[in-house]
């Protein structure tokens, strides 16, 4: 296969590998053989281009739900009004506590890390 080919094929096959595609459906995808996807799946360079599209992709979908959550923090919090239900109520105030709390360890996780990280760049005196 020539350079622009394996080129143009790899900008079909790294989005289809890389949204969970088989090999068979990647290759048929990009109009390669299965034998090139293995191959390509040999390369070093090809999996390090693999994981930067991943890491792309999961990137934006974390920038999705980031945008999306002051959004349902309003929602939880319509919930939880005198006018909705009691199991609603309830749901909602299961949700809010339960996401409260694993948020609150992640925040103070990477706080701890933060703060672990500027210790070891801090010179020793």
């Amino acid at each position: 296969m020539t350079r622009l080919k394996s080129c143009r094929a790899d900008e079909k096959l790294l989005p289809a590998l890389a949204c969970g595609a088989t090999k068979e459906n990647a290759a048929r995808q990009a109009g390669v053989s299965l034998s090139t996807v293995k191959r390509r799946m040999d390369d070093p360079d090809f999996c390090r281009q693999l994981q930067a599209v991943r890491a792309d992709i999961l990137h934006r979908a974390c920038a999705a739900l980031t945008a999306a959550s002051t959004e349902a923090v309003r929602t939880l919090l319509d919930l939880l009004k005198p006018s909705s239900p009691h199991a609603v109520r309830l749901g909602a105030a299961r949700s809010v506590l339960e996401i409260g709390m694993k948020v609150r360890v992640v925040v103070e996780l990477e706080e701890r890390m933060t703060a672990l990280e500027q210790s070891e760049l801090e010179p020793m005196t």
